[in-house]
């Protein structure tokens, strides 16, 4: 039995090494055994940090499915592992004023290092090792805990804080300034609007209209802005499609630089669906809409991205860990959605909600609809032909995400919480966009404010990640973790304690009473809690 006074402040003496788990390639294969490499000694302005728990996302199997193709990964190895609860276990001399051993810690896995985007447990080492060394530059992206916090609760977070800023995000409303746009298309009858004070860099010039281009250049000179005639043949950060044409939409969005945006003005309909490359919106930030307007700047109004209060909901993957989250939050919401429909494949989505909400909670199991239309049709019915105000599609599938689109009401807003691959293209009818005011909206990972909120959401018991946890297990199970959220086993998050002494294999929490009865025993109505993490930990470390 170990002593948990012992364990949270690190008073025991420190291993000689320190065991990790890399991936040396794609595919979970390569992770079949662990490295155990000496245990580093921080320099002047480092921390030795300690992982405590560390929560096992679908984010870290894609790094085996993706290899290189991954967005955030540069090379391997990798040590994944980007959901942490960490202790300060020793401190370089010139850190010794602010830290000390057994401060506690959750991590922003996002962080600019050097004016790059860097990401914990993707090209810097994760979470799935028993210490790690952190750097100066690391050091502003981490959160304090309370010493009574949860290790998995806290660790629980950085997922939390996903799921709320997917639901924050601010979109430029006007062309950057100093920027590059890209004016492209007919442009008859088009006019500035309040764009004529908007102050881009250069603009390049590349419309039909006679009228409309002398207008543009006019307005250019006096504003100061360099105009070039014909298409860009770099990035732009800002693109108009002046028309209802596909192909030049294609090109603008392939055009854009990260966090641009693509505005379509056209009082025509689309000619056929644009190929959209969904990963790019989703990765890179780009924004996607639209006008029936003939003003340049009608396009740019700030885009809703919060639920609808007492609109009509879709999430659409709703059985997975993250489903469950963005319901659950859905459900906990002041002026919530007045209709919630939640999806999966298998029927999982229901579990654990019994009845919750009556009336406003209705499930629907892909596989029971057996095709495509016969879930359209469901979907169809359960807005009474209306459509749905909000889509969360938390399901990584390009036909989910085409089909979704269909299905949005005047207004409506697709949040594209699941990320595709860049180069990712669903078929979507554009002229919803112009015509009928519907949004896409998309965002990967969270800023240090979101992860601060969400903990402070849970230490004041708002949230309660302990309740999503399903399955735990010690760092030599950590493959099987992996490999269980990949095929799905789970329908809440799995959980790896990486300093247990001795093995705990991948155990549901149904199944700790054969595995571990003590703490078993400590569970409050099968869920995960502050005692039973006690008593875990006073028995294996």
């Amino acid at each position: 039995m170990g002593d948990l006074h012992d364990y949270r402040t690190v008073a025991g003496p420190l291993p000689d090494l320190n065991r990790q788990w890399r991936l040396t390639g794609p595919g979970l294969s390569d992770l079949e055994r662990p490295v155990g490499v000496p245990l580093p000694v921080p320099g002047h302005d480092e921390l030795l940090v300690r992982h405590d728990a560390v929560g096992v996302c679908s984010s870290d199997v894609k790094i085996a499915r993706l290899g290189l193709d991954h967005p955030r990964v540069r090379g391997f190895p990798v040590v994944p592992g980007h959901e942490v609860s960490l202790t300060v276990a020793a401190v370089g001399a010139g850190l010794r004023d602010a830290y000390a051993p057994g401060d506690r810690f959750i991590v922003q896995a996002s962080m600019t290092i050097d004016g790059c985007a860097r990401a914990y447990g993707y090209d810097l080492p994760g979470g799935l090792a028993q210490y790690a060394v952190l750097g100066p530059e690391m050091l502003p992206y981490l959160v304090s805990v309370r010493p009574s916090t949860g290790y998995a609760e806290a660790a629980l977070a950085e997922p939390w804080a996903c799921v709320e800023a997917a639901y924050a995000i601010a979109y430029r409303t006007a062309w950057r300034a100093g920027g590059t746009v890209w004016l492209t298309g007919d442009g008859a009858g088009v006019e500035l609007g309040e764009a004529a004070g908007w102050r881009p860099g250069r603009l390049h010039l590349d419309v039909q209209d006679a009228a409309f281009a002398q207008r543009v250049r006019d307005w250019a000179y006096a504003a100061g802005v360099e105009v070039v005639a014909g298409a860009p043949a770099d990035a732009v950060d800002d693109a108009v499609v002046l028309g209802p044409e596909p192909e030049r939409v294609e090109q603008a969005l392939a055009a854009l630089a990260p966090n641009g945006t693509c505005a379509v003005v056209t009082t025509a309909p689309m000619a056929r669906p644009v190929r959209v490359d969904v990963g790019r919106l989703h990765y890179d930030g780009l924004a996607l809409f639209g006008t029936a307007q003939k003003d340049l700047a009608a396009p740019y109004a700030p885009i809703r991205t919060e639920l609808m209060p007492g609109g009509r909901l879709w999430v659409l993957g709703a059985g997975g860990p993250m489903g469950r989250m963005h319901l659950r939050r859905a459900l906990q919401r002041d002026g919530r959605p007045a209709s919630i429909v939640a999806t999966d494949r298998s029927g999982r989505a229901a579990r654990g909600f019994g009845r919750v909400a009556p009336g406003v909670l209705t499930f629907m199991s892909e596989r029971e609809c057996g095709d495509s239309e016969t879930l359209a049709k469901g979907l169809n019915d359960a807005t009474g032909g209306l459509g749905f105000d909000d889509v969360v599609v938390v399901a990584p599938a390009a036909p989910a995400v085409e089909a979704a689109f269909e299905q949005l009401a005047d207004g409506g807003v697709i949040n594209l919480f699941a990320g595709l691959p860049r180069g990712t293209r669903c078929a979507w009818d554009l002229t919803a966009i112009a015509h009928r005011g519907v949004r896409v909206v998309g965002t990967s990972g969270s800023s240090i404010a979101d992860l601060r909120q969400a903990r402070d959401r849970i230490e004041s018991g708002v949230l309660q990640p302990n309740r999503s946890v399903a399955a735990i297990a010690g760092l030599d199970a950590a493959p099987e973790a992996l490999r269980a959220v990949a095929e799905g086993r789970f329908g809440g998050r799995v959980v790896v304690f990486p300093n247990l002494r001795g093995a705990l294999p991948l155990t549901p929490l149904a199944d700790l009473a054969g595995v571990l009865p003590e703490v078993a025993d400590r569970l409050e109505r099968g869920h995960w809690t502050h005692a039973a993490e006690e008593e875990l930990l006073r028995a294996l470390t």
